[in-house]
């Protein structure tokens, strides 16, 4: 189940409000309200996969059991802490890249191992994260131990960061978890989330997703499409990761608690490094205090600082997926944190704003046709025909179709990637007329989307596959 579909919406989102909000707070305590929320949730996640349901569980009672043991065997928590740790990857390393390591098993040695017959179970790489973090935390003392196993399962297997985070680490959660209040102004502020998340995925995401689509199934390949195409899929994947994370924070205010951000306008950043500050930062912040900083940091040597940035950068492209695409993409964007450190940090500095926008875009527009490549040999030939070598001519009939049926939705796409809409909604903000303005405009939204929904009109999500 995904929020952008209408039983959800309508059915599973109403029917689970009603059954938590009538649930009682006898003395201001939220754990019958946590144990609602554990209910709704792993009946949101058995809609689609029941059979993983019990790997989440095992994996919960896992790390909660952990938790237990780290806390009173204070001698041993080291060794229980990376037990714990290594329990979890299991999972994911067994799952997610059991067939990429079998494949290229079989291409070196020509051993013809037979692939596992194995679908991902959905949201893995989240909820991994979250245990895992929960006893790192843990053992390093900056959590206290969650005594009861349902609150900590509403933790990890909380419906609304199921599936696409934003990674929530139980820190974030834990005061909330032991009592938390509820307002209608809190309410509000959710829904009013919720509902731009929802139609920046649904009437921007998915229709942008229709022009990268169309562009892959196409046969014209000309300068203008390949262009066409990469700002159709730098839009698109921000629009649908950001919207779907705008969900999760909303849905998580509805329900009284306060998830991190996840995205701070990216495409306004005037350096890589500033980029990957604004994009996916729970994903970027985790991998920082639990991989670069124990690797040493920038503490070290500097050809141990290199190496540490190079993993850093690998894992995080093969946390996105077994592919030797994402990898290439990871360490990509690892030589550039390393190029801008030593060579191009000073000269950005002294570099006109336009400037350092075109050299992030050219950054992005090479990263996003790896990372949206379908092999290298996909990725190279994409590549070639963004600097005009693919032979593919200027602009074909299709390109120029496209161009006109789609410009409208690119520039709102633009528009609405920096912060000027939100500027100019704080400045109505103050207007009387902003208080019926807002609600019908939320409103209006809330029915177009609906309206594609129904439609049955071009409604996947990238981060599903991760």
């Amino acid at each position: 189940m995904v929020f952008s579909k209408a039983e959800f919406l309508y059915y599973f989102l109403p029917i689970t409000l009603l059954v938590y909000y009538l649930t009682p707070m006898p003395g201001g305590s939220t754990r019958y309200r946590n144990l609602t929320l554990l209910l709704a949730s792993l009946v949101f996640y058995a809609w689609g996969e029941p059979k993983y349901v019990f790997l989440m569980a095992a994996q919960c009672a896992s790390a909660w059991v952990f938790g237990l043991l780290i806390h009173r065997y204070r001698a041993k928590s080291k060794a229980l802490m990376l037990l714990s740790v290594a329990l979890s990857l299991s999972g994911l390393l067994f799952f997610k890249y059991a067939n990429f390591f079998l494949t290229n098993v079989n291409h070196v040695t020509g051993a013809g191992l037979p692939l596992l017959r194995l679908m991902l179970p959905i949201g893995i790489s989240f909820y991994t994260f979250q245990t895992m973090s929960y006893t790192i935390d843990l053992y390093r003392g900056n959590v206290e131990v969650q005594r009861n196993l349902f609150d900590f399962s509403t933790y990890v297997v909380f419906f609304p960061q199921l599936i696409a985070g934003p990674i929530v680490r139980y820190i974030d959660v834990a005061d909330a978890l032991g009592g938390r209040r509820h307002s209608l102004s809190q309410f509000s502020r959710g829904a009013r989330r919720f509902i731009i998340g929802l139609a920046k995925k649904v009437l921007l995401a998915n229709l942008l997703g229709e022009l990268v689509d169309i562009f892959k199934k196409g046969d014209d390949k000309s300068l203008l499409f390949v262009w066409l195409y990469l700002v159709a899929y730098t839009l698109h994947i921000y629009y649908d990761f950001s919207g779907y994370s705008d969900m999760a924070i909303g849905l998580g205010h509805i329900f009284g608690f306060s998830f991190p951000e996840n995205f701070n306008y990216p495409y306004i950043a005037d350096s890589i490094t500033d980029f990957w500050r604004r994009w996916h930062m729970t994903l970027s912040s985790w991998f920082r205090d639990y991989v670069y900083i124990p690797l040493g940091g920038n503490r070290v040597a500097p050809l141990r600082f290199s190496l540490n940035i190079l993993t850093v950068w690998m894992l995080t492209g093969f946390w996105h997926g077994a592919d030797w695409n994402f990898m290439l993409w990871g360490l990509y964007y690892g030589v550039f944190m390393l190029i801008e450190k030593h060579l191009l940090g000073a000269w950005l500095e002294r570099s006109p704003m336009f400037v350092r926008r075109v050299y992030v875009f050219l950054c992005l527009f090479v990263s996003w046709t790896i990372f949206d490549g379908n092999g290298l040999q996909d990725t190279l030939t994409t590549l070639t025909g963004m600097f005009g070598l693919g032979g593919g001519g200027l602009a074909g009939r299709e390109a120029l179709y496209y161009l006109r049926s789609y410009m409208v939705p690119i520039l709102i796409g633009v528009f609405g990637s920096t912060p000027v809409p939100k500027r100019i909604a704080q400045t109505l903000s103050h207007k009387k007329a902003f208080l019926v303005v807002e609600p019908l405009a939320l409103a209006l939204l809330l029915l177009a989307s609906t309206a594609f929904i129904i439609d049955g009109s071009f409604n996947p999500f990238i981060y599903f596959r991760f």
